[in-house]
C-alpha cells in the first residue's frame, strides 16, 4: 500500500470525526454558511474514503465510529424527535396518539416534561394527530419505558434503535448485492454517506428502521421465501407508509395468485398492528393527517413548484389544494407503469424500476425533506444509477430556508439542487445505455 495514500486516508478520517462532532454539537441549521461548508468537506471525505484502499471491515468500523459520535447529542436539524417522545409517553400512559392532538390535551396530559415536548415539537406537529404508524408507536413506547423522565436519554435510545437498524441494512444489503453479483463495496454509498449518518444517526429519523425491515423483506423475497418477506414488508410499512408504493413491483415475479396472497398477508398484519388503536375515529383521524402531506405542506419541491407557478398565473392563488389531489393519482399511474408494464422479474430490474418510479414520485411531491432521499439511496445501491448519491449532497441546499426569518426558500438554490440531480440522472442513462450497446455489439461480434 502506498504510504502517502494511507496518510491521506487517515486525514479524511480525522476530518470526518471532527466535522461530525462539530455538526452534532455546535452547528445550528440556521447557520447555513457554516453548515454547508462543513457538510461539503465531510462529503468530499466520504468520497475519498469510499474510493480508498481501506478494507471493508475497516470502512464498516469507521461508519460505526461516526454514528457513535452523534449518539450523545440531541437531534440538531429537526424537532421531530420531540413528537416521537410525546407519542411514546402518552401511549404508555394509555392515551392513543391517533385520538388526541397535543393542542387538545396539553393542559391535562399525564406525562413528564409535557410542556417542554409540546413547545419544542412545533405548532405544526402539535396541531395534528400523529401520522406515525403502529410499529413506530410501539418503538416510541419502548423508549418512553426506558426513559420516562429524560429527553436526552429518550433521544439516545431512539438513536440506538436506528444504529442497530443501520447495521442490519449493512448486513442484509451486502447479502442482496451478493445475490445480484454486484460489488459489495456499494453498501458504503449508504453506510458512509454523510446524509445518512447525520439525518438518521444524528437527527433520529426512523427511515432507517423502516429501510431495515424493507431490505430484510426484499432479501427473503429474492430467496423466494415470500411469506417471511410479506411479514417483513408489513413491519416496514407499519414504520413508514412509503413501502406501500413498492407492493405492485412483486406482481411479475410472483404471478397473480402468489402476489395476491402476499398483499393479503401484508394487509392483515398491518390490520393486526393497528388493532390496539382501533376506534370509531381512527380511520378518519389518520387519513386526515396523511392527506395534509399532499394538500398543506410545501418544502424543497421541484416540478410541483413549476405547477404551482402555473396555477398562480391561471388562478391567481396557491393551487396546492388542486395539485395535491392530482399528483397522487399521477404518481400511482407512474408506479403501475413501471411495476406492471416494465420488466421486473429479475432482481436488478426490480430495483431499477422501483428506483425510477419513486424518483418521479419525489420529483412531483409537494414536500421532499432531505432524509426522504435515503429511501432512494438504498434502492440505488443495487443499480448502476448514482444520481441519488449526488442528490444526497445537493439536497443540503434546502436548509438555506431555515437561515431566514421568517422561513423562506430560495428558488435559485432549489433550481441548482434539482438541475444538478437531473443532469446527473441524464448522464447515468447515457452511460448505462452506452455500456449496454457495447455489450450487445460485443456479443454479436462473437457470434
Amino acid at each position: 500500500m502506498n504510504r502517502l495514500f494511507t496518510y491521506k486516508d487517515f486525514v479524511f478520517v480525522g476530518l470526518s470525526i471532527l466535522i461530525y462532532f462539530l455538526l452534532g454539537y455546535f452547528v445550528l441549521r440556521e447557520d447555513f454558511n457554516l453548515l454547508f461548508s462543513l457538510y461539503s468537506v465531510v462529503f468530499i471525505a466520504f468520497y475519498f474514503l469510499y474510493t480508498s484502499s481501506f478494507s471493508e471491515r475497516t470502512l464498516f468500523l469507521f461508519g460505526i465510529c461516526f454514528r457513535i459520535i452523534l449518539l450523545f447529542c440531541l437531534p440538531f436539524w429537526s424537532q421531530d424527535f420531540y413528537r416521537f417522545i410525546w407519542d411514546g409517553r402518552i401511549l404508555l400512559s394509555g392515551i392513543s396518539p391517533y385520538e388526541f392532538k397535543p393542542d387538545d390535551i396539553i393542559n391535562n396530559v399525564p406525562i413528564l416534561q409535557s410542556y417542554e415536548l409540546y413547545e419544542k415539537m412545533g405548532s405544526l406537529s402539535a396541531s395534528h394527530f400523529s401520522n406515525y404508524p403502529p410499529v413506530n408507536q410501539f418503538l416510541f413506547a419502548i423508549v418512553a419505558f426506558l426513559s420516562p423522565k429524560s429527553i436526552f436519554f429518550s433521544a439516545f435510545f431512539l438513536k440506538v434503535f436506528i444504529l442497530f437498524s443501520d447495521i442490519g441494512i449493512y448486513h442484509f444489503g451486502k447479502k442482496i448485492l451478493h445475490l445480484l453479483s454486484s460489488e459489495s463495496k456499494n453498501i458504503f454509498l449508504y453506510f458512509l454517506n454523510p446524509l445518512v449518518i447525520l439525518e438518521l444517526g444524528g437527527n433520529a429519523h426512523f427511515e432507517g428502521v423502516m429501510l431495515f425491515f424493507l431490505i430484510l423483506g426484499l432479501y427473503y423475497f429474492f430467496l423466494n421465501k415470500w411469506i417471511v418477506a410479506a411479514f417483513c414488508m408489513a413491519l416496514s410499512i407499519s414504520v413508514k407508509l412509503l413501502p406501500l408504493l413498492l407492493l405492485p413491483f412483486i406482481y411479475q415475479r410472483l404471478g397473480f395468485k402468489k402476489s395476491f396472497f402476499f398483499c393479503i398477508i401484508v394487509i392483515l398484519f398491518n390490520f393486526v398492528f393497528f388493532l390496539p388503536f382501533l376506534t370509531n375515529s381512527l380511520i378518519q383521524n389518520y387519513s386526515e393527517t396523511i392527506a395534509l402531506w399532499f394538500v398543506n405542506f410545501e418544502f424543497n419541491a421541484s416540478f410541483y413548484y413549476l405547477f404551482r407557478a402555473i396555477g398562480y398565473w391561471i388562478k391567481g392563488y396557491n393551487t396546492i389544494g388542486i395539485i395535491g389531489k392530482i399528483t397522487p393519482i399521477f404518481a400511482v399511474i407512474i408506479i403501475l407503469f413501471f411495476a406492471l408494464v416494465k420488466e421486473n422479474r429479475k432482481a436488478y430490474s426490480f430495483f431499477r424500476n422501483s428506483l425510477l418510479a419513486l424518483t418521479i414520485y419525489f420529483f412531483i411531491s409537494t414536500t421532499v425533506h432531505p432524509w426522504y432521499l435515503i429511501n432512494l439511496l438504498v434502492l440505488s445501491l443495487f443499480t448502476k444509477f448514482r444520481f441519488v448519491t449526488i442528490w444526497t449532497y445537493t439536497v443540503i441546499l434546502s436548509y438555506y430556508a431555515y437561515s431566514l426569518i421568517p422561513f423562506q426558500e430560495n428558488m435559485g438554490l432549489i433550481f441548482l439542487e434539482y438541475g444538478i440531480v437531473i443532469g446527473v440522472l441524464c448522464y447515468d442513462f447515457f452511460k448505462i445505455n452506452k455500456n449496454r450497446i457495447k455489450i450487445i455489439l460485443s456479443n454479436n461480434l462473437e457470434r
